[in-house]
């Protein structure tokens, strides 16, 4: 296996081993996608990535981090997604959409937008500025000190029904805009970690106390996906392998959920970690890489890398060890939406065939500089 290898997950072969991750842009009005989304997702495909997964795109209104978050709680949203996926497709690149919702980490500000850019009706309109309350499994602000989190209802059956009702209605939406695969977020201390975690979830019900039924909510979201998304398709999830915290989840506990994913029809499984204000982990490259390691090998399941990656050897190196299964991209995609092309071109490997017909020209540039033989 190497970093330009093609792998297969059920019906779907990606070109290679590298993937955009989700990238919350905050730049939607009502949920809806725009010529920004377009521009950014589609330079991706152009860059030769083998998989562009959209950002986390909520399945009900309140479940938006932000009021400038994609949505997918509607029909109407369906054409302005398809749009971009048919361009990646185009491409030769494959489209996935994170769906997510926020938990009580919902209805925070946009961080580039200041209280004076919203003073006038006029103002927030054209921001598409909302405001509501989030709902969480218990009723416990994510960071009381910190005035951008509410506190937020504590869900009740209702709740969690309407919940898994909108990961369903927006699987089926997205398959219908032609998403390639479909990755629910239970990751980063939104709603579905938030079940997951000590640190969050303190009910005493049938969805609290316990490993087993902390569990069930994001087990049964699965389920109800895994039954509407077509069976050809890959589905994944993304996970925190680690709260990084005392008393919160461990990457035990991941390994267990893990296996109970992949009993559930879940074809890979994307290792990120922390999303709680008590979590504490050290930043440095390839930080996260022992997360998907030691659930690839304990769940004996594809995994996905993420966490500053942007070094080829390195990358290279954790899909020839096995480390992962796949290079998981942000920060470094947006610093070099051209990365796959600019690895293949260190590596020596397939030259310049990545690079889209109209721009292979870049080959003679590389020819004069000297960064290629002949």
């Amino acid at each position: 296996m190497t970093l330009t290898s093609p792998i297969t997950l059920r019906d779907l072969t990606l070109r290679n081993r590298t993937v955009v991750a989700p990238m919350c842009q905050y730049s939607s009005i009502d949920g809806f996608a725009n010529d920004w989304h377009f521009a950014h997702l589609s330079r991706f495909g152009i860059g030769g990535f083998g998989l562009v997964i959209f950002e986390a795109t909520a399945v009900v209104p309140e479940g938006r981090i932000t009021y400038g978050d994609l949505g997918l709680w509607k029909d109407e949203q369906i054409a302005p997604l398809a749009r971009i996926v048919d361009f990646l497709h185009s491409q030769g690149a494959a489209a996935g959409i994170q769906l997510a919702h926020a938990g009580r980490k919902a209805s925070t500000p946009v961080s580039w937008r200041s209280e004076e850019d919203l003073q006038t009706e006029e103002q927030r309109r054209a921001a598409g500025y909302e405001h509501w309350q989030p709902v969480a499994p218990s009723a416990e602000s994510h960071s009381p000190d910190d005035p951008r989190f509410q506190v937020p209802l504590a869900l009740d059956k209702a709740g969690i029904d309407r919940v898994i009702r909108g990961f369903v209605d927006s699987t089926i939406r997205s398959e219908k805009a032609g998403f390639d695969t479909v990755e629910i977020h239970a990751a980063h201390g939104y709603l579905l970690n938030e079940f997951l975690s000590p640190l969050a979830n303190h009910r005493t019900d049938e969805y609290g106390g316990s490993l087993e039924n902390r569990m069930r909510l994001l087990l049964e979201v699965t389920e109800a996906v895994r039954a509407v998304w077509p069976a050809h398709k890959p589905l994944l999830v993304r996970i925190s392998v680690s709260d990084n915290a005392e008393g919160g989840w461990t990457t035990e506990d991941s390994v267990v959920l893990a296996r109970e994913l992949k009993a559930r029809g879940v074809d890979a499984i994307d290792c990120s970690s922390s999303g709680f204000a008590q979590g504490r982990i050290s930043y440095a490259a390839s930080y996260q890489v022992p997360f998907a390691r030691a659930v690839k090998q304990g769940a004996d399941i594809p995994t996905m890398a993420v966490g500053l990656l942007g070094d080829v050897d390195a990358a290279e190196a954790i899909i020839a060890n096995g480390d992962a299964d796949f290079i998981a991209l942000a920060r470094g995609a947006l610093n070099d939406p051209n990365w796959p092309v600019h690895a293949e071109r260190y590596l020596g490997d397939k030259a310049y065939e990545l690079w889209p017909v109209q721009t292979r020209r870049v080959s003679e540039h590389d020819r004069v500089l000297g960064l290629q033989a002949s």
